[in-house]
């Protein structure tokens, strides 16, 4: 059996892992919509068992890293208005 590269599970799975790890060594909930749209693709991929083209599987991971973003800013996100400041220096 011919198989496509990217409709290998597991290389959807090992791109998550590695947006992950990028996620924190640069935190900003930037990577993490990556990683979880990947492992959306994963999971799509481990469930249904079909092999859809890479046009198909990258509109799935946009489609998922986007609502994977959205919901972080509005998890994460200060509320509206509100700016983060400090009061102190940590090595005072």
């Amino acid at each position: 059996m011919d198989t496509a590269f990217w409709t290998l599970w597991w290389v959807w799975g090992a791109a998550a892992l590695l947006l992950a790890i990028v996620e924190i060594m640069v935190p900003g909930f930037i990577f993490l919509g990556f990683a979880i749209g990947a492992a959306g693709v994963m999971l799509f991929l481990l469930v249904t068992g079909m092999a859809p083209g890479l046009p198909v599987l990258l509109l799935i991971f946009a489609a998922l890293s986007l609502a994977a973003w959205l919901v972080l800013r509005r998890l994460f996100a200060l509320p509206k208005g509100q700016v983060k400041t400090f009061d102190h220096d940590i090595n005072d």
